[in-house]
């Protein structure tokens, strides 16, 4: 195998001069720094990325840090979406990426700190993860740069990219008002997710801002889960006749409300409205297409890669990053006619 001594013999200079010049610092002769690099080449010569990252102490590693992946998140393409966001920013900024898995019992075993230690991850991005997760305080705590993926917390080593979900669900709520109902219910996620939190505040100001009033019965949870949420929303129709509209906090809630309408024998949207949330590539498939708002959840991810790096890299960044929300309309809501 090439090394850096056999690059310097074939170019006639020293061995310290091949490292810097490969290494990028700025004080070797550009055209000193032209031939090493095409000796290099001619050489096939591949540098040892681990022994390198141990004697300036980083990897030019990242990781992607995802809680709760399960077989139905295959469904939701959101995790996807990150991740192909993620890869793009960082591969062309020359990171290389490790995606791992983690539940709050592996949280307790074993913290933030030894996990990024372990998998030799310069800085980490962390989606999905609850407000109660151990893992929340030690990466704040923690001189571990992180990204949180929807979460808004920040500290010096951390920041963060989200959209404004509040801002995202007026929006939805807003449109069915529009369409003149009046009786609007909600399939929210987990309490235990900040964006259900976000999600609920913006239904809430929304109705007010409409002039309609807030029943605590008319919210209940889907836990982000398409069969939960088919159950959540039969048990809500029945027990409230009056509404003729649900906001989903997700388009997997609101995939699992359609069924339960077409159970009952409610047909959307003449009966019933159903608005989403997130945009999934299932929601333009389903029967009717899903009225969403959408997030451009690719760009989350890439946004996410992007201010990881600039932190590892000691550039002054802005740490909390908003992206933009969409109502999209499509079959799913029409007006009231009840």
């Amino acid at each position: 195998m090439t090394t850096i001594k056999d690059i310097a013999r074939v170019a006639g200079v020293s061995v310290t001069t091949v490292s810097r010049a490969l290494n990028g610092y700025s004080d070797v002769n550009e055209k000193t720094r032209q031939k090493i690099a095409a000796v290099a080449k001619e050489l096939n010569y591949s540098p040892n990325t681990l022994a390198r990252g141990l004697v300036m102490q980083k990897s030019k590693t990242i990781g992607l840090l995802v809680s709760g992946i399960s077989r139905e998140s295959v469904k939701d393409n959101f995790t996807f979406e990150v991740l192909c966001g993620v890869n793009e920013r960082a591969s062309t900024l020359g990171y290389d990426l490790i995606l791992f898995n983690t539940n709050t019992m592996m949280q307790r075993e074993k913290t933030y700190t030894q996990l990024c230690r372990e998998r030799r991850v310069d800085g980490a991005i962390i989606q999905g993860i609850k407000k109660e997760d151990p893992y929340l305080k030690e990466v704040v705590e923690s001189d571990i740069p992180c990204v949180l993926v929807d979460i808004p917390v920040h500290s010096n080593s951390v920041g963060y990219v989200t959209t404004d979900n509040a801002l995202g669900a007026k929006k939805a709520v807003e449109h069915l008002a529009s369409l003149g109902h009046q009786h609007i219910g909600m399939i929210n996620g987990h309490e235990d997710a900040f964006v259900s939190q976000e999600r609920l505040n913006g239904y809430r100001e929304a109705l007010k801002e409409c002039g309609l009033s807030f029943h605590s019965e008319w919210v209940v949870s889907g836990n982000f889960e398409e069969k939960k949420a088919e159950k959540a929303a039969r048990e809500l129709i029945n027990r409230h006749k009056e509404v003729t509209a649900i906001f989903c906090a997700s388009d997997l809630m609101a995939l699992g409300a359609l069924k339960a309408c077409k159970e009952l024998g409610l047909q959307v949207p003449k009966d019933i409205s159903i608005v989403g949330y997130d945009n999934i590539v299932l929601a333009s498939y389903s029967s009717p297409n899903l009225t969403t708002v959408g997030q451009e959840v690719y760009q989350i991810g890439y946004q996410a890669a992007d201010l990881l790096i600039e932190m590892l890299e000691g550039k002054e960044t802005n740490m909390k990053r908003y992206l933009d929300t969409k109502l999209i309309i499509r079959e799913s809501t029409a007006k009231n006619h009840n």
